[in-house]
């Protein structure tokens, strides 16, 4: 199904269910779910059960009035409709179901994490004019967005832009440098780098739900290849150590190590932050505390005097109270609050995932980044100067130079960095185009929502009850 649009696959399907002749298949299909549904988890015997369940159904289609006259492309559609919407029945059971696998995740991602660190492309043996190491983070965005997603098709369309976006680019570097087109040898080590780099969530249960649960007859071709790439690369990872990263041991341990102080470090820091705050909110409720108990005495000892003299002397402190209570918070309040929401995230490391050099070292940067973090600086101090104005209108102190030539260089720039913003939007919508199956099958918007959303779609009721 290489052009076929999955979201109306699926939508078609559906609405093929709701028909009076599919009171057969919706059965069929229901009873399967509660079956499987109770059985306890078995990675082989699960994958076994549903791609059986899925080959039945899908030649039962083929047999069925409800699709008679339908092309291969459309019978095909209906199979990924199928699978779909199965899967994301199932999903909750089926990943990530065992121990094992959250322990392989944990170890994976940890393990990523530290790598991260300090490995460089030339540790691979990715050759000097292959790195691009700025342009490599569409490809890491595209690996990120795997947990986004219930149906193994969406998971695996995922890893398929990733590594298209690494061919294309390694493709277009050789061109340049007059090389011969890239193979295995020069794709397998960038994608290593480009894997780690991303640390995507829950690695090896996508990578195992995908080879469990896609539709065998179709994870064949370009899909296929790609994917053993990132099974080859899930396992590189995995067994990685200072040989294959051409390091003496030694180096290796100490840049572990020095990794594993750095995070360590940024844990305490965060830990300490969190401190701080739980000392600010407990001083800021002690002296609002003592504030109500002083209120409450004024109060107390005037009420009968301020009945007397000033009878409208309620509503005019109840109407201070308001204005107390409708208080715009400051800068310092947001940030505060914004810091200690950040702190009970569960998987707080994933929200810096956007700003590639929030971890990295000034070793780690080259010429390349300047015009990166040169827009990022920009950005933050446009931002951060239109936020503290709409709270009250102070202009802030900020800590860095704030120099009338800087200034009027800033406010120059604002323009030319919404135009490239649009142009970058403009790529990011063309890559969406070109990075699908087959040039047009990129999960889109609507597929996400279909995906993360699927109770609300497949609750609508029909003449069969198929929801």
């Amino acid at each position: 199904m290489e052009n076929a649009d999955v979201f109306l696959g699926l939508h078609d399907f559906l609405e093929r269910m709701r028909q009076p002749s599919a009171a057969d298949f919706v059965k069929s299909i229901k009873s399967f779910i509660v079956s499987f549904l109770n059985n306890a988890p078995d990675s082989e015997r699960d994958s076994a059960a549903v791609q059986e369940f899925l080959a039945k159904m899908e030649a039962a289609f083929r047999a069925h009035p409800l699709w008679a006259g339908c092309s291969e492309e459309e019978l095909d559609s209906a199979g990924e409709g199928l699978e779909k919407y199965v899967m994301t029945k199932l999903f909750t059971r089926v990943f990530a179901s065992l121990p094992d696998y959250v322990k392989h995740d944990n170890q994976l991602s940890e393990k990523m994490a530290l790598l991260q660190q300090f490995i460089r492309p030339e540790n691979l043996d990715i050759k000097p004019n292959l790195q691009t190491e700025t342009s490599w983070l569409l490809a890491q965005k595209e690996l990120q967005k795997i947990n986004m997603y219930k149906a193994p098709r969406d998971k695996l369309i995922c890893i398929l832009n990733c590594c298209k976006i690494i061919n294309n680019m390694l493709y277009n570097a050789t061109i340049a440098s007059n090389e011969n087109p890239p193979g295995a040898d020069e794709f397998l080590p960038v994608l290593i780098y480009v894997t780690i780099k991303a640390n995507p969530p829950q690695l090896h249960s996508n990578l195992l739900y995908i080879q469990c649960y896609r539709r065998q007859s179709r994870l064949v071709g370009e899909a296929a290849y790609f994917f053993t790439n990132m099974l080859s690369a899930e396992s590189f990872i995995s067994n990685i150590d200072a040989q294959v990263l051409s390091m003496e041991e030694d180096e290796f341990e100490r840049n572990m190590e020095s990794a594993r102080a750095l995070l360590a470090g940024l844990s305490t820091d965060l830990d300490s932050l969190s401190n701080q705050l739980d000392q600010i909110a407990d001083n800021a409720s002690g002296e609002e505390s003592q504030n109500q108990s002083l209120n409450s005495e004024e109060d107390d000892a005037s009420l009968g005097k301020s009945s007397q003299t000033n009878p409208g002397s309620k509503e005019v402190s109840y109407s201070k109270d308001q204005s107390s209570i409708a208080k715009v918070p400051t800068l310092s309040e947001l940030v505060n609050r914004g810091a200690a929401m950040l702190l009970e995230e569960d998987k707080m490391s994933q929200l810096f995932y956007e700003y590639p050099f929030i971890f990295a070292h000034a070793g780690d940067l080259t010429i390349n980044n300047v015009e990166d973090l040169l827009n990022n600086y920009k950005q933050l101090v446009f931002k951060y100067i239109c936020l503290s104005k709409g709270i009250d209108g102070a202009t802030p102190s900020f800590p860095f130079s704030s120099s009338s030539t800087q200034a009027q260089q800033h406010a120059d720039t604002v323009e030319e960095h919404e135009d490239s913003r649009a142009t970058e939007q403009n790529f990011e919508s063309q890559k969406d185009i070109d990075m699908g199956y087959g040039g047009s099958d990129k999960v889109s918007n609507e597929e996400n929502v279909e995906s993360m959303k699927d109770e609300a779609v497949s609750s609508e009721k029909d003449n069969n009850g198929f929801e």
